[in-house]
């Protein structure tokens, strides 16, 4: 019964530890949880989406990520990203590790969980974090975003599949464009001013595409994107 937007507050002295994208590798997983620490009152981890695909270990991800929040259900966090999905899984390797190791029942028991994480956090009232990005339409409002039915394999447009798939407009460039992914949005830094702009909020996190530092700031600083899976697919040489 829990919303599709989660707030999360953050105790005096405390911090919230925001995961980009691991997919599967588990490796670096540990090592950023050796970095982070583990997750406290104090010390609150958030996964923002796509924990599965491409990399060896989905399993041991997915399931070191729900255990965590199973052990701290206050103090972990985790999203649906685009590669929680059945027909991402099909194509990029989960459904088949899965299945390799155990069974299709198993899967299927997956994809349940996948359609029951919320789609995005708001920390403190004032940073907004989704895996993707903004929307195809001006005039989205947090409220609309805490309603979204997301128990479902996500739609090819709207809100929820914005949530998962949109990507900023690099530089300057405003307004919205056709994504290169064939769903979602491409959008401008106008498009991320007026968000935040309507709902008072400071800042909008999120994940989905390699960042050659390990992150990065966008539009006047208000977009901060965070990929957290190093050296991705093993050729990609990032932080």
């Amino acid at each position: 019964d829990a919303p599709s937007l989660i707030d999360i507050d953050i105790p005096e002295n405390g911090c919230v530890t925001v995961f980009g994208d691991v997919h599967g590798q588990l490796y670096d997983v540990l090592h950023a949880l050796s970095l982070s620490g583990l997750p406290s009152e104090s010390n609150i981890l958030l996964f923002n989406g796509d924990l599965v695909d491409r990399g060896s270990w989905s399993i041991e991800v997915i399931l070191l990520a729900f255990c965590m929040k199973l052990a701290f259900p206050k103090y972990v966090h985790i999203a649906r990203g685009n590669h929680e999905t059945r027909s991402m899984n099909k194509v990029y390797g989960f459904e088949g590790e899965v299945k390799a190791k155990y069974n299709e029942i198993c899967f299927e028991f997956f994809l349940e969980i996948f359609c029951l994480l919320p789609l995005a956090h708001l920390i403190e009232k004032k940073i907004f974090v989704c895996h993707g990005g903004l929307f195809g339409e001006d005039g989205i409002t947090l409220d609309d975003i805490r309603n979204v039915k997301r128990n479902r394999e996500p739609p090819n447009n709207g809100v929820m599949c914005d949530l998962l798939w949109s990507d900023p407009l690099p530089g300057q460039q405003l307004g919205r464009s056709k994504s290169k992914r064939g769903v979602g949005v491409m959008f401008g830094k106008d498009v991320t001013h007026k968000f935040l702009e309507r709902n008072q909020l400071d800042l909008v996190v999120r994940s989905h595409e390699v960042r050659s530092e390990g992150y990065s700031e966008e539009h006047d600083g208000k977009l901060i994107t965070i990929f957290s899976a190093p050296n991705y697919c093993d050729r990609e040489g990032n932080k």
